[in-house]
């Protein structure tokens, strides 16, 4: 017959770390798959007007931004204080609009061409001149399904 032999003093086993950085690379990939990253900087200060009717966008992947507005600080000793056009990373005429445009197109698959929206976010103070200039060679471009950018605002009253 066995023998029993009284209890030993248990130790408590050490904390595997292998598979640490298994978990801490997981998580790193993780989060650089889900971040996007900010397509341009804005180099013109935007307060949108406030809308009554204000609804979201389903597809902002397939929206094209025009920015207008007065250049940021930094960039008033270059292009001045009156309003200007931003497209993409750089300040732009109102002639730049129709290269911009299929230039947009082009970098969309087939598919979803037809579905591209232009979005004007313009600055409050703004002219409407201005935008619509800006609406006339979207005209040209045949960018014709048009966003305008707002801040939700209450009801006008009249």
């Amino acid at each position: 017959m066995a023998r029993f032999t009284g209890k030993k003093a248990k130790e408590t086993p050490a904390l595997n770390m292998g598979s640490m950085s298994d978990i801490i690379f997981m998580l790193l990939f993780f989060f650089m798959v889900i971040t996007t990253m900010r397509e341009s900087s804005l180099y013109v200060k935007i307060i949108p007007p406030q809308g009554s009717e204000v609804t979201k966008l389903a597809k902002k992947s397939l929206v094209s931004y025009i920015n207008v507005g007065v250049p940021i600080q930094d960039q008033q000793k270059k292009y001045g204080t009156e309003p200007r056009i931003q497209l993409n990373d750089q300040i732009s005429e109102v002639s730049d609009i129709i290269a911009f445009v299929e230039q947009e197109r082009e970098q969309r698959p087939e598919a979803d061409r037809p579905q591209l929206t232009t979005a004007i976010k313009a600055d409050k103070q703004v002219r409407m001149g201005m935008v619509t200039d800006i609406k006339q060679e979207l005209r040209k471009a045949g960018a014709l399904r048009i966003f305008y950018n707002a801040s939700k605002g209450g009801r006008i009253s009249k």
